[in-house]
């Protein structure tokens, strides 16, 4: 067994036993993981993607002694998949793009904290060896410790507004360079600018990827898409520790016959709606909201969740969030991130 394989196989009993003293001790089992996202750590020229170190640190802080569990993302899909119960306050950590930050900063701190996470990589900022970005050998070295790798294309490309030919190729083209200089060929993958479409979608789990993230807001949970699936982006301005604890202890909504189900408009502006499942039919005070048009109209049909949108929306990504609070003071969390095209 090599040392990758014996590192991933000591994380993974350790997590599990992590689960199991969950399940003893809690009385209710955890239902949903929040996912967080970062990019870039101390670059406070690149504000809109960058987290102060100061930040990070009390976000670790935060994490180590505000009663939270951070798990592999492999380990939480497997428990959310197989539906078994997952801890309490259960945290995933990604990081997007494979900056040279990651490596010096963010890398060192993690370790010491013993947290894991997973790293997604577009192939050809390393190839290229653009400024500011890791080598393979840091790639690998990352991968020896534990790291999971996932990918995020080749080249970063805007996927919902290329032809299918294109998509296909720029993954061909990752999944062949990762095979070469890590031996493996992910299985995790995060949309590029969180931006998908049913396509999209399907070229994904044709490339043989077995989830795939976007960068809209929530829980994850049982009701989550698998080629879909939320996450927290956290940054200079959103990285606040008020902020921080609020969305880590966010819990899901469960529902299903989502409209529209496809990230990428058809209609604008859609008719948005969703139906809560039989066990999610007592949560009360739903309210949805839109970045550039605020409180939407919404109506509630017994389990049926439809909401109004009283303006277009603008071309590019488009937000809705639906919250609700629950009765010890956090909150339930779903969100879609729709791309619309120009031609919308």
């Amino acid at each position: 067994m090599n040392k990758i394989s014996v590192n991933r196989l000591i994380a993974k009993i350790g997590c599990s036993f992590l689960i199991m003293l969950s399940t003893l001790h809690s009385a209710q089992a955890g239902e949903s993981a929040v996912i967080l996202m970062y990019h870039r750590f101390g670059e406070s020229v690149h504000p809109s993607t960058n987290i102060g170190i100061d930040q990070f640190e009390a976000h670790i802080e935060e994490l180590q002694f505000g009663g939270y569990s951070v798990l592999p993302i492999p380990d939480i899909l497997s428990a959310i998949n197989e539906d078994q119960p997952l801890p309490d306050k259960t945290i995933g950590i990604t990081i997007d793009d494979a900056y040279l930050s990651v490596y010096k900063e963010a890398w060192p701190r993690l370790r010491r904290a013993n947290f894991p996470f997973t790293l997604f990589i577009a192939t050809d900022a390393i190839d290229r060896k653009f400024d500011g970005y890791m080598n393979w050998e840091q790639v690998r070295e990352l991968q020896a410790s534990g790291v999971t790798i996932g990918s995020q294309t080749a080249s970063h490309l805007h996927m919902s507004a290329n032809q299918t030919d294109r998509n296909r190729e720029d993954i061909q083209t990752s999944n062949t360079r990762f095979k070469n200089e890590t031996g493996v060929k992910p299985s995790l993958f995060a949309y590029p600018f969180g931006e998908a479409s049913i396509k999209v979608q399907n070229i994904v789990k044709e490339a043989g990827f077995t989830h795939a993230f976007g960068q809209h807001s929530g829980a994850l949970n049982a009701s989550s898409d698998k080629y879909y699936m939320p996450r927290f982006a956290l940054n200079e301005s959103f990285g606040g520790i008020k902020r921080f604890r609020l969305i880590s202890n966010v819990l899901g909504i469960n529902y299903t016959d989502l409209s529209p189900l496809n990230p990428t408009l058809e209609e604008n502006p859609p008719l948005f709606g969703f139906t809560l499942k039989k066990e999610a039919e007592h949560i009360k005070n739903i309210t949805c909201y839109s970045g550039n048009q605020g409180k939407l109209l919404m109506q509630r049909l017994g389990p049926r969740v439809e909401v109004r949108l009283a303006h277009r929306f603008r071309p590019g990504r488009a937000r809705i969030n639906c919250t609700a609070p629950t009765p010890s003071g956090s909150w339930r969390w779903f969100g879609m991130l729709y791309y619309v095209p120009k031609t919308l």
